[in-house]
């Protein structure tokens, strides 16, 4: 196995335990869990780039690659959703999960067709998008995690006592996450209707 397929194999490795710092909603497994997550980008970034440039580009790498990046997003947004400080409504992560189900569909019916579907510009930039939008939300869950360990206090109890910059500070870590996530959940229907609409033929053809 070449070292791109390696690299993937490692981000789909580190789901599991992604998510179960993650799911354990403590400031150090917190931190922790931002790390896997940069070091899971990191690979996301450099595999396609090291089997482009060694020409290494396999079947296995192909199926692979796609794999990992949906179940690294998929996994932390799902995980978003258990966080009840992070207010981050189910529908937008089932948006952004169906996208990639309807696009998997779609690329099912061009490869029986052998017709071969590139990434495109959106959709690279709904991957990146994504990708700042998660570590974001690490970032402000990890300084949430940190007033309620060290200062036994919440953002909400802030917002509900403190009138002066505080509260400023506490509507930001409430409400970022739900704003970030919108964002990117409107960029990921975008980048799925713009797929959809630019490979329509295929979907005729099939009617």
């Amino acid at each position: 196995m070449n070292l791109p397929n390696k690299l993937t194999l490692t981000r789909i490795c580190l789901v599991p335990l992604l998510i179960v710092f993650i799911e354990l909603h403590t400031f150090w497994c917190s931190i922790l869990a931002l790390i896997i997550f940069c070091l899971a980008s990191i690979t996301d970034l450099i595999d396609g780039q090291i089997a482009r440039r060694s020409n290494t580009v396999t079947p296995l790498g192909i199926f692979l690659d796609p794999l990992a990046d949906k179940l690294l997003i998929s996994a932390v947004f799902i995980c978003f959703v258990d966080i009840d400080i992070l207010g981050i409504p189910a529908w937008m992560v089932i948006a952004i999960i169906s996208r990639e189900f309807i696009i998997t569909g779609l690329r099912s019916i061009a490869a029986v067709k052998n017709v071969i579907i590139p990434a495109d510009k959106a959709g690279k930039f709904k991957t990146t998008s994504q990708i700042f939008v998660i570590i974001l939300v690490l970032l402000i869950l990890i300084i949430q995690q940190y007033f309620l360990k060290f200062y036994g206090i919440t953002p909400k109890l802030i917002i509900t006592f403190d009138g002066g910059s505080y509260r400023t500070l506490a509507l930001v870590l409430q409400n970022t996450p739900y704003w970030a996530t919108l964002a990117a959940t409107i960029m990921t229907i975008y980048s799925g209707v713009h797929y959809i609409w630019k490979h329509r033929e295929l979907l005729k053809d099939n009617a």
